[in-house]
């Protein structure tokens, strides 16, 4: 279960959704977690109202399973939704690829060669929590680089779903969740977009087949059971 620092801003329902947003996309929770309100309320030292109305949210993004009060849940990913929302990832992060690699300047690519740098130890020391959130610097960095916020906006939504599951395949995935990064930042070092669009495609096709492999796993165990 992740963990929050007690908080002591004014505006506690927006920082409460944030902070549970970035602890979903980073994959600080494993899909089907069961998350207490009253828990999460003790964590950030507030009351359960803005905790029940930031997972109130969650679940309209789709992020969490609200069954019952008593019962809410990290949201899993079927097959179909997983294809549908890595097909949608294609575009758009091919898209913010492209760009940045016409802006790119030497402190950006040095910033994701720095994050490069960090997830390769992160990886070697096993550190699933850290390698995933690295894997999501990595990849928002490059709409950042573009001066894309819109689009940064709408991945955000994607990522609440599919970090937690990024997380789940992490350390099975192993060099495949980040060898398609180096060919990235060799394309935005020759500013060349077509290359950097397709290998950030490569790297959400091929390097997610982990993530593809586990989810498959899953739904052929919840099939035996049903």
């Amino acid at each position: 279960m992740a963990e929050f620092s007690t908080l002591e801003y004014a505006n506690l329902n927006s920082v409460v959704y944030g902070a549970l947003c970035d602890a979903l996309m980073q994959g600080r929770f494993q899909p089907g977690d069961r998350l207490k309100i009253r828990d999460l309320a003790e964590q950030f030292g507030t009351s359960v109202t803005p905790i029940r109305d930031a997972i109130l949210r969650l679940a309209n993004d789709e992020a969490v399973t609200f069954r019952s009060p008593r019962d809410i849940r990290i949201a899993g990913l079927s097959e179909e939704r997983y294809r549908e929302i890595r097909a949608i990832r294609v575009r758009l992060e091919g898209l913010a690829a492209e760009t940045a690699a016409q802006l790119a300047t030497t402190a950006d690519i040095q910033a994701l060669e720095q994050i490069l740098r960090e997830n390769e130890a992160a990886i070697a020391a096993g550190d699933r929590l850290k390698g995933t959130q690295l894997n999501q610097a990595f990849h928002f960095m490059l709409p950042q680089i573009a001066g894309l916020p819109v689009l940064t906006s709408i991945l955000r939504r994607l990522w609440l779903q599919m970090g937690p599951h990024i997380s789940g395949a992490y350390i099975a995935g192993g060099r495949a969740m980040i060898d398609h990064h180096y060919p990235v930042v060799e394309a935005l070092k020759r500013h060349d977009p077509a290359a950097a669009s397709m290998a950030i495609v490569d790297d959400i096709l091929l390097g997610g087949k982990p993530i593809l492999d586990c989810i498959e796993r899953d739904a052929g165990r919840e099939a035996r059971r049903a």
